[in-house]
């Protein structure tokens, strides 16, 4: 079985190698403002993706300083399988589990300090802002945060869900996508018994119904014309979302002003495995994405368990509101099924991949399964590519 693994492995590599040979790059902006010209059938919409968490475990960490030489970190090889999807998009959104160390101290598993360069290879593949607000997010502090946030500013990747003064914490982020504003809001559903820093209980946003709605309505009175809400939320290694996941998506899609909905797109994290994509009151809602990138992942048992290595991208396309004050609509709903190879240390879009064998159909399958296990593909939802 092993050695069947690392044949698998040496042909992922082989095919990232030859796909980032051929694709031309193609980033926009930090905000995702540049990408195709207007339709001359009318006005234009734009496109979203967005991706799982990003948790580099010391192995992640040691594969970036080996793809670096030996000297620094390099985080951009082991995200090149996605960049062509990531970086045609109007607007890309990942999650950035994990806050940033400094002078060399990086860690893994159980409190995390990644190497700040992460954010250079998000960057470079292509995404636009990404949310921090997890259970890792007070891992090393107020400090930690800070040094987050200011490697993301530098990188010239946005952000959501964690802050260094009250003012940012209560502004919303807004992006351009295309000819629309979009506001990304994120929140965690705990940080792991850390206590939020003295004299600043907005570091990091914590889910609250009545303020997520609150801060979803002052979005969109500041110019927000698409509202996306990144939530840290479920039960670990659980398939099927919980029951705080289903109550809480339908109180935020149900929540309207106007007759319009508050929020727009629910983007969901933290189980470690894919989980299903839902329309509930008329809104989409991805439970959770799965590990974008992770090292080796045991469950609860204490056994490997290679669905936290799975997860999917998403992306949607949105169409402008026939009438001035109405919502923007997702014409266009789609997921891409991803796997971070372990042995090969890279993210692998299984689409592009099939032609490696019956082992990665298999595992493409089951992720399609999970995504469309709550009746997504009836209202729409396919497998992009």
């Amino acid at each position: 079985m092993i050695a069947r693994r690392r044949q698998v492995a040496l042909a992922l590599t082989a095919l990232l190698a030859a796909g980032a040979a051929c694709q031309a790059k193609d980033h926009g902006p930090p905000t995702g403002s540049g990408h195709p010209a207007p339709s001359a059938a009318g006005p234009r919409g734009f496109t979203l993706v967005a991706s799982g968490d990003v948790l580099p475990h010391s192995s992640i960490i040691d594969r970036a300083r080996f793809d670096a030489g030996g000297t620094g970190y390099d985080f951009r090889p082991m995200l090149a399988g996605v960049e062509p999807v990531v970086s045609r998009a109007d607007l890309a959104l990942c999650h950035m589990e994990t806050v940033y160390g400094a002078n060399g101290v990086y860690t893994g598993y159980p409190t995390f300090k990644s190497p700040p360069e992460v954010a250079a290879g998000l960057a470079a593949t292509g995404y636009d802002s990404c949310s921090t607000a997890s259970n890792h997010s007070l891992d090393d502090g107020a400090e930690g945060i800070s040094r987050t946030l200011d490697a993301l500013d530098r990188a010239g990747v946005r952000h959501a869900g964690s802050a260094r003064t009250e003012s940012e914490a209560s502004t919303p982020t807004l992006l351009r996508a295309g000819p629309a504003k979009v506001a990304h809001l994120a929140y965690t559903y705990d940080t792991n018994g850390f206590p939020l820093p003295q004299g600043q209980p907005w570091a990091v946003g914590l889910i609250d119904e009545n303020k997520m709605i609150a801060d979803a309505r002052a979005a969109r009175a500041a110019g927000a014309d698409v509202v996306v809400v990144s939530v840290h939320w479920g039960t670990e290694w659980q398939d099927e979302p919980d029951e705080n996941q289903l109550a809480l998506a339908r109180a935020l899609t149900a929540a309207r002003t106007g007759g319009r909905p508050d929020v727009d797109l629910v983007l969901g994290t933290h189980a470690h495995v894919p989980q299903a994509y839902e329309k509930v009151n008329g809104t989409w809602v991805i439970y959770g994405m799965g590990d974008q990138i992770a090292g080796a992942m045991s469950n609860h048992d204490g056994v490997q368990d290679p669905r936290g290595n799975q997860s999917t991208l998403g992306r949607f396309t949105f169409a402008p509101p026939a009438r001035p004050g109405e919502r923007w609509r997702v014409t266009k709903a789609e997921f891409v099924p991803q796997l971070f190879d372990v042995d090969a240390g890279r993210v692998v879009d299984l689409n592009r991949a099939l032609a490696q064998g019956a082992e990665v159909r298999g595992v493409r399958d089951r992720i399609r399964d999970v995504v469309l296990s709550r009746g997504a593909a009836a209202d729409g939802l396919v497998m992009g590519k």
